[in-house]
Parts: structure tokens; C-alpha cells; sequence
């Protein structure tokens, strides 16, 4: 029942020559990729920015995960290519590396070493986050119709339940503004408090998962061994279903000939900040190829960074009994998944791109029932990327499930298919290509399911396994190796 208490407001009234406003909380990725999309939908389009955001391709306290490894795996660098066209270039004049999968990639799994294969499958682009933002934030701001708060605090929203009509903001001199707005869109990050924000205004009985495995990041960059430019991204995963705590070592290539090297480690088996300690931890994991890579070039200046937030969150906005119009939440607002499989920001691309679909068939950003359409679009792409990060991080010991209102799903079979695929994948390229299509976020998960794929998986891996990394002996002289001392 509709209360009578709360009457529905509507859209900032239009007049003639009045200009279609959005606002966009949060200038991170996410925020810059849903401001260009707006831009082409409305005559004014604030980005509203609780930091203050660097000119170039610099560290921002607000995003202290920047300093681990990022990687934007294919199916979100098309997507982010599509909505702003020559980003990908512009990555790679600044020093980004496209690299091809599984050409570039030399990764032990749980189940073995993967093959080389001489065909690309997929791709990703390996740089730090600080360049990835700056390539996109210095396209979208670029825009005439876009502008930037930053040093601005968002205190509210305003409208109702029914209905959100723009939000309220602290300036930096401390002023509180109300800006006006046909759309408001959250994309503040896993720091965000949208979910009291919308409480705030009666919109209440959003269910929430969170899965924890209790993992801790440690990363520090190293100087690249000259000859080392085309290396590729070397990484020891963890096996979940071992009864031990799950560590993992990683190598990625970036800009100005460094090494970005991420550790990571489940409840028991935390990495420190111990300089000391950071090569023997990646010598310690299932495979030492990582720490005797290291051994070899030296660390630069500065910090062990270290991190625990990396706890899988779900909001399910889409369930919600109640949505208002004109708001939507997009990124790391709606689902957030363990760094270790790379997806957070291809799935808030594609979020975003689902967003645009949804715009273009409305016309209007006020059309009655569009924000409900756009969440519900939104969540797709989430979903994938929640089930494959979550059916393998309950297997650690020690995790944790928590679900305020929730229907946690079950994920053992998921799991134990997932396991399949990748030991088949170690020896069949067929599958290697589908697993790959999937996990990048460049194909449903149905993928999976094809007739041909579930054979080949069912048939197991045919090849013999690799007993040792990948590396070419090209690529072992690059970093000062020889074929007898190889790891």
C-alpha cells in the first residue's frame, strides 16, 4: 500500500529551455564511464567528487587499492573502447601493454600450468589503475557538457521514495548546495553509503550478501630487467580446495619498465609489510617461480602497500520491493568481488553500457519506470562475475557468508564445473578458448554450457600436464637465466 503521508514528487519541472540535468556521484572509473554516457542523453551532466582528482596519471587516497595489481581483462576494455573511442590507444601511448590471452600470460592454476597457445583468445590491458582512470577521466572531462565537483560531500539525496529529484552537497568552504537533476546516479564505489542515503527517503528492504575469505594484498613495484619489455604476466594461483590457507603471487608488466607484484594471502596465511619477508612469501606459494623471477631485478623505492578490503559484496538493488525513479546505482555501489579475478572493473563498464541501451530505448532520462529497467540490466553482468568469484572463495577455510535479507545461492556445482574446465583447459585449447571467453567477460556464462565445451571437459585434459612454467628461453635470458637454471 502506498503511504498517503509520502506524495510522489516529480521531475524538476520543465520549462522551456530548460536543460536536462544528471548527476553522477563518484569520479572514478565507473563515475567518468557513466558521465560520458549521460552526456549524450542530457544538456548538463556533474560529477560529483568527495577527493580531489589529479591532473595526470597519479595516486589518489581515495583509491588506495590502485597501488595492487589491476588488470582490465577484454570483455570491459571493448566496452570502455566502444563508449569512448581511442582510450585503448591512449592507454597504450602512455605505456599500457595489450596483452594477448593465453599468449602472454604464464599462469599455474589449481589444477596446472595453462599452454601458451599460439592463437589469441582474448586480451587484456596491463597498466596501474592511476593510468587507467587518468585515460578515461581526461577524455570524459574533455566534454563540454560535463563538469567536476570534486571536493564535494554528498549529504543527501532529495525526493522521496517515489522519486528522486537531484541531491544535497557540502562545498569545499563548507557551504550545502542542492543540485537539481532528471537522473542521479551512484557510482561512489564499495565505500558507498547509498544503501542509508536511499533509507534516508523511505526506499528500504534491499538485500545484501557478502562473502569473505579474509584475504590480504601486499604489492610493491620492482625495476624491470632491460630486454624484459614483452614479458609476460607470470601468476601462481592459490588452490582453493587445499586445507590451507590460500596464497597467491603475481607479475604484471607496466608503464615505465616496472614490475607490479601483488601478493595475496587467506585467513592464516596473510603477506606482511615486512620488506623482508616479500620474496620468501612469493618463493612460498604453490609454485616459486614468482619469487626466483624477482630475485633477479630489484624493488624501487617505497611503501609495501597493504590491503584487506576484499570481501565479494552484493547489494540486489534490483530486488527491491520499492525503487524510486530517476535514480540508478552502478560499479562497485552495486557488487564488489575479490581483486584476484580481475573483473570489478569490466563488469562496471559493462553496467554502464547496459545503462546506454536502456537510455537509448527511453528517449527521456525522466520516463516512468526507466531507473528500475537500468538497475535490472545492470545486475546481469554482476551476476556472472559474483558466481564465478564467490563459487571459489567459500572453498578457503575460514570463510565467512553473510546475508542481510538475502537468498544466498549455491555454488558447488558452479565450482566443481569451473574446476573441470580449467584442468581440461590445461591441455585442451578448445576449452581453454571457451574458459577464457567467459572469465574475461566476453561471453555469458551459458558459454560454458555449449554442447561441444562440456564434452571436451568431460574428456579431460588429453595432453600431458606442463611440469614446469612457461617461460620461452627468451624470456628467461631477459631476466638473466639460462636453460640449466631454470624454475
Amino acid at each position: 500500500m502506498t503511504s498517503m503521508s509520502s506524495p510522489e514528487p516529480t521531475a524538476p519541472p520543465r520549462t522551456p529551455g530548460r536543460p536536462v540535468r544528471a548527476v553522477v556521484i563518484g569520479g572514478g572509473l565507473t563515475g567518468m564511464l557513466a558521465a560520458q554516457v549521460l552526456s549524450r542523453h542530457a544538456d548538463e551532466v556533474t560529477v560529483v567528487e568527495r577527493g580531489e582528482l589529479p591532473e595526470g596519471p597519479r595516486p589518489r587516497k581515495e583509491i588506495p587499492q590502485a597501488r595492487h595489481v589491476h588488470l582490465l581483462y577484454s570483455g570491459g576494455a571493448r566496452v570502455i573502447e566502444d563508449l569512448i573511442p581511442g582510450v585503448t590507444e591512449g592507454w597504450l601511448a602512455a605505456g599500457a601493454r595489450r596483452i594477448p590471452l593465453t599468449g602472454g600470460l604464464v599462469s599455474y592454476t589449481a589444477q596446472g600450468w595453462l599452454r601458451r597457445w599460439p592463437v589469441e583468445m582474448q586480451f587484456m590491458i596491463a597498466c596501474t589503475r592511476d593510468l587507467l582512470d587518468w585515460g578515461v577521466r581526461e577524455r570524459v572531462l574533455r566534454r563540454r557538457t560535463v563538469r567536476l565537483l570534486d571536493r564535494h560531500e554528498l549529504l543527501a539525496l532529495t525526493g522521496t521514495r517515489h522519486g528522486v529529484t537531484g541531491v544535497r552537497v557540502r562545498t569545499p568552504d563548507g557551504a550545502e548546495r542542492t543540485l537539481d537533476a532528471d537522473l542521479v546516479v551512484d557510482a561512489s564505489g564499495a565505500g558507498s553509503r547509498i544503501r542509508h542515503r536511499l533509507a534516508e527517503i523511505g526506499v528500504t528492504g534491499i538485500e545484501e550478501e557478502k562473502v569473505d575469505s579474509g584475504l590480504t594484498y601486499a604489492s610493491r613495484f620492482y625495476r624491470a630487467p632491460a630486454g624484459a619489455e614483452n614479458f609476460p604476466v607470470v601468476n601462481v594461483q592459490s588452490a582453493p580446495r587445499a586445507p590451507v590457507p590460500g596464497q597467491t603471487a603475481t607479475i604484471v608488466p607496466v608503464e615505465d619498465r616496472r614490475w607490479q607484484v601483488t601478493l595475496s594471502g587467506t585467513r592464516g596465511g596473510e603477506p606482511t609489510g615486512d620488506p623482508d619477508l616479500f620474496e620468501s612469501f612469493a618463493r612460498g606459494v604453490r609454485h616459486p617461480v614468482v619469487g626466483q623471477l624477482l630475485a633477479r631485478t630489484e624493488p624501487l623505492p617505497g611503501d609495501i602497500a597493504v590491503s584487506r578490503s576484499t570481501v565479494n559484496g552484493r547489494r540486489y538493488f534490483e530486488r527491491a520491493p520499492h525503487w524510486p525513479e530517476r535514480f540508478v546505482a552502478l560499479g562497485d555501489s552495486v557488487a564488489t568481488y575479490n581483486p584476484l579475478y580481475a573483473q570489478g572493473m569490466s563488469v562496471a563498464a559493462q553496467g554502464v553500457a547496459a545503462m546506454e541501451r536502456e537510455l537509448v530505448r527511453a528517449a527521456r532520462l525522466d520516463t516512468p519506470g526507466l531507473a528500475r529497467r537500468i538497475q535490472r540490466a545492470v545486475a546481469e553482468p554482476a551476476d556472472l562475475a559474483w558466481q564465478i568469484a564467490t563459487s571459489q572463495d567459500v572453498l578457503y577455510p575460514g570463510t565467512t557468508v553473510e546475508s542481510r535479507g538475502g537468498r544466498p545461492r549455491s555454488t558447488a556445482l558452479v565450482a566443481a564445473y569451473v574446476d573441470r574446465l580449467t584442468e581440461s583447459a590445461t591441455g585442451r585449447m578448445s576449452v581453454t578458448q571457451a574458459l577464457f571467453d567467459v572469465i574475461t567477460l566476453s561471453a555469458p556464462a551459458t558459454r560454458w554450457l555449449h554442447p561441444d565445451v562440456v564434452v571436451a571437459a568431460l574428456r579431460g585434459p588429453g595432453r600431458r600436464q606442463l611440469e614446469a612454467p612457461p617461460l620461452t628461453a627468451k624470456e628467461w635470458e631477459a631476466v638473466g637465466g639460462n636453460d640449466t637454471n631454470r624454475p
